[in-house]
């Protein structure tokens, strides 16, 4: 009789601890120290999905110039990202983007950042940019869904995000600037 009573306690204790899970799932789950490419886990637009994930919207272009001003190193096509919503749901679930496209961050005031790779499926190149638009750091080759802390080390009012190794491979570095539209 007593194994008969501890099944239903187990099983009541199971059923409430499923129900409480399932009535918190309509809350925000947005980290509390990160400002992220992929801080929140909210469900992707359905509307904005293609079979590589959220569609690329273009809203600018964004010109890489060499320290020394002379040259313009790269130029790519940009989607803003202005909001607390458009910057927490950052490249989240895309399944790709190409070479010529990146997410631009923009931020109200100069603060140290740090990024996570939540949910976001793609390697990233993250470039914390600062008000002058000058690169002050940046964390290459960003592992896919992971939720390691990518600091900016330094105040940033911008953060770019590229792929992965595109840095190294436009040799773009600490100095160089920014400029977009």
């Amino acid at each position: 009789m007593q194994l008969h009573l501890k099944c239903i306690l187990i099983a009541s204790l199971y059923a409430a601890g499923c129900h409480q899970q399932g009535s918190n799932n309509g809350s925000n789950n947005t980290a509390t120290t990160e400002n992220s490419a992929a801080t929140a886990t909210t469900t992707p637009d359905v509307a904005g999905e293609t079979s590589n994930g959220i569609a690329f919207k273009k809203q600018g272009a964004l010109a890489f110039i060499a320290k020394s001003g002379a040259d313009t190193l790269r130029k790519i096509d940009i989607q803003l990202a202005q909001t607390d919503e458009q910057r927490a749901d950052g490249l989240m679930y895309r399944k790709s983007m190409t070479d010529g496209q990146g997410m631009l961050f923009i931020f109200p005031d100069m603060e140290e950042r740090a990024f996570w790779m939540k949910n976001t499926y793609i390697s990233l190149d993250i470039i914390y940019i600062a008000d002058n638009m000058e690169i002050v750091s940046i964390q290459k080759y960003a592992t896919p869904l992971s939720e390691q802390s990518l600091p900016s080390y330094k105040k940033a009012k911008y953060v770019l995000e590229v792929n992965g190794g595109f840095c190294d491979k436009y040799h773009i570095g600490y100095g160089d600037k920014i400029s977009y539209q």
